[in-house]
């Protein structure tokens, strides 16, 4: 199951570290989500991408696929759309507390 998803932030000044570690913490952050539900071993397969474009705005792009084997009992789609959700919520909160410095 494969989900993404973007969000649209007002840009405070920012190095290019910090924007690097913005795509850490939204991938921390799922990977913290699916395996707070799953074993790892009962994930076959597990990637997680993270884009950001830095223009007017900052647009940051995640992207999460799961594959579980069929006698997993998860709802896979609704663990990675909680994990996403999760995660565009940190980001945005560790964004607001950025600019709160400038």
């Amino acid at each position: 199951m494969e989900k993404r998803g973007v969000i649209h932030i007002g840009l405070p000044e920012m190095s290019e570290e910090e924007i690097i570690k913005l795509g850490d913490l939204a991938q921390d952050v799922v990977l913290s989500r699916i395996f707070s539900v799953l074993h790892k071993s009962e994930v076959k397969d597990l990637e997680i991408t993270t884009r950001i474009n830095k223009g007017e705005t900052l647009d940051l792009e995640v992207e999460a696929y799961i594959e579980v084997p069929i006698f997993v009992k998860v709802d896979v789609d609704r663990l990675i759309e909680d994990a996403l959700d999760e995660a565009y919520q940190r980001v945005e909160e560790k964004l607001r507390e950025i600019a709160k410095k400038d």
